[in-house]
């Protein structure tokens, strides 16, 4: 739609391997097969699914950190994958990235001033002490002292050096923040913590987010709308609340089971499945996750499912012949 800050379309991003001598091309991994999904300014999407499924290369082909195979990813009405050198510098302004290793994307020979004042650097003309103060004020907003600025990543804990990475992400003051993972590899009481500070920061910036996660009950409290994908496709898209209450696809009802609950009235009978995970270079010829479903049969082996809309609930689709 176009008023849509973010409009991905039947984005497939393949990875060739090569064979021999001459290194030439036997096949491809198809990490991403043809994906859609939009974000209005101000809203969050989150992007769910197991390890492996596609959702970090996604997050990477839409700023052309991973080249994509086909589609297309227009970004407030321009369009990223076309744009040329000088254009693709104007748009990373406006679109920054949240890494998931909070130590492995800083650079411990960096200090957290020139770690957070990089972008302004780059991207802009500051003298010196109008950067100090921009740093300064980055640090004080994502809940860090400005005496952290002549300190080296190493002196800083899991959860302060991801709040690190948030003030880096900021220093531009971007439209589109893509988190990827940004609380998986901390502790769950700091989890919550910088969730509360996106959550605030959305609030007072207007930003918008796509999240990636593999944890549901993570995604269920931040995100407005949801989308799930399993072997480089979405398999389920709807708004958080729908999704969680009238999960419709398999694969989704077998996430859901997993989150864990405090509550024991709140747990239900656990979901599993059978057997293995498809390989991306030789996807089945029809779902996916069929040959690993047990509702699967006929159709289902053969043809591809399409993400089509429920007919008695506008805004959810679901990707399988079953449902």
């Amino acid at each position: 739609m176009s008023n849509e800050l973010l409009q991905v379309d039947n984005l497939k991003t393949y990875f060739p391997i090569k064979k021999g001598l001459l290194r030439r091309t036997v096949g491809y991994v198809k990490a991403v097969d043809g994906i859609s999904f939009g974000i209005r300014a101000g809203q969050t999407v989150g992007l769910v699914g197991e390890s492996g499924c596609g959702k970090t290369t996604v997050a990477r082909s839409i700023v052309r950190l991973v080249p994509a195979t086909q589609g297309s990813v227009i970004f407030n009405q321009k369009d990223v994958l076309s744009a040329d050198k000088a254009k693709l510098r104007q748009l990373r302004r406006q679109i920054s990235l949240i890494f998931q290793d909070p130590f492995g994307s800083l650079n411990p020979r960096m200090t957290v001033g020139n770690t957070v004042g990089e972008p302004l650097k780059v991207q802009t003309r500051v003298s010196k002490s109008e950067l100090t103060d921009r740093v300064a004020t980055l640090l004080s907003k994502v809940g860090l002292s400005p005496d952290h600025i002549n300190r080296y990543p190493h002196e800083f804990s899991g959860g302060q050096r991801q709040r690190i990475g948030v003030a880096r992400a900021l220093a531009l003051e971007p439209k589109l923040v893509i988190c990827d993972e940004p609380v998986s590899a901390l502790d769950v009481s700091i989890q919550s913590q910088i969730l509360n500070l996106l959550k605030d920061l959305q609030a007072e910036f207007g930003l918008t987010f796509l999240f990636i996660a593999h944890d549901l009950a993570v995604v269920e409290f931040f995100a407005d709308f949801v989308a799930v994908m399993y072997m480089g496709r979405i398999v389920e898209r709807a708004a958080s609340q729908e999704l969680y209450q009238n999960p419709l696809h398999p694969y989704t009802r077998a996430l859901m089971s997993a989150i864990p609950r405090v509550e024991p009235s709140l747990r239900g009978r656990r979901t599993a499945f059978g057997g293995e995970v498809p390989s991306a270079l030789n996807p089945p010829a029809g779902c996916a996750f069929g040959p690993r479903c047990p509702l699967a049969e006929g159709d289902c082996l053969k043809q591809m499912p399409v993400l089509k809309e429920r007919s008695d609930y506008k805004g959810h689709f679901v990707a399988c012949w079953k449902c």
